[in-house]
C-alpha cells in the first residue's frame, strides 16, 4: 500500500506560481508522477520523477514552466509551477507507480496503482 497525500494547491493570478507537494508513506515506489483534471475533461499528464534517479519526464504544455522534484529523506515530490495560465487550472492529483513493467508507460494513468485526493489550482485571467 502507498498513501499520497497533495498539498499546496489554491488561487493564483495568471503569471504566479505555486508549489505543489505530495507526502508519501507505505510501500517503497519506482516512480511518482503529477497529473491533472479539469472540469468535464480527461485526466492528463503533467509530470513524472523515478524515485532512484531522478530522471524526469514533462508533458509538453509545461515543459519550460514546472519542474518536478522529489526529497527522498522526507519521501515527498514536489511540483514547482511557475508563468501559470489559465488553462492550468485544474484539480492537480499524485500518483505513485510500483510496478517495474509500468514505467514505460508514464506518461498514462495506467502506470500509476496508487493516488492522492487532489488538490484545486485555479488560475484567475
Amino acid at each position: 500500500q502507498v498513501q499520497l497525500v497533495e498539498s499546496g494547491g489554491g488561487l493564483v493570478q495568471a503569471g504566479g506560481s505555486l508549489r505543489l507537494s505530495c507526502a508519501a508513506s507505505g510501500r517503497t515506489r519506482l516512480m511518482m508522477g503529477w497529473f491533472r483534471q479539469a472540469p468535464g475533461k480527461e485526466r492528463e499528464f503533467v509530470a513524472a520523477i523515478t524515485w532512484s534517479s531522478g530522471l524526469t519526464v514533462y508533458a509538453d504544455s509545461v515543459k519550460g514552466r514546472f519542474t518536478i522534484s522529489r526529497d527522498i529523506a522526507k519521501n515527498s515530490m514536489y511540483l514547482q509551477m511557475n508563468s501559470l495560465k489559465p488553462e492550468d487550472t485544474a484539480v492537480y492529483y499524485c500518483g505513485a507507480c510500483t510496478d517495474i513493467l509500468a514505467l514505460v508507460r508514464v506518461r498514462e494513468i495506467s502506470a500509476y496503482d496508487y493516488w492522492g485526493q487532489g488538490t484545486q489550482v485555479t488560475v484567475s485571467s
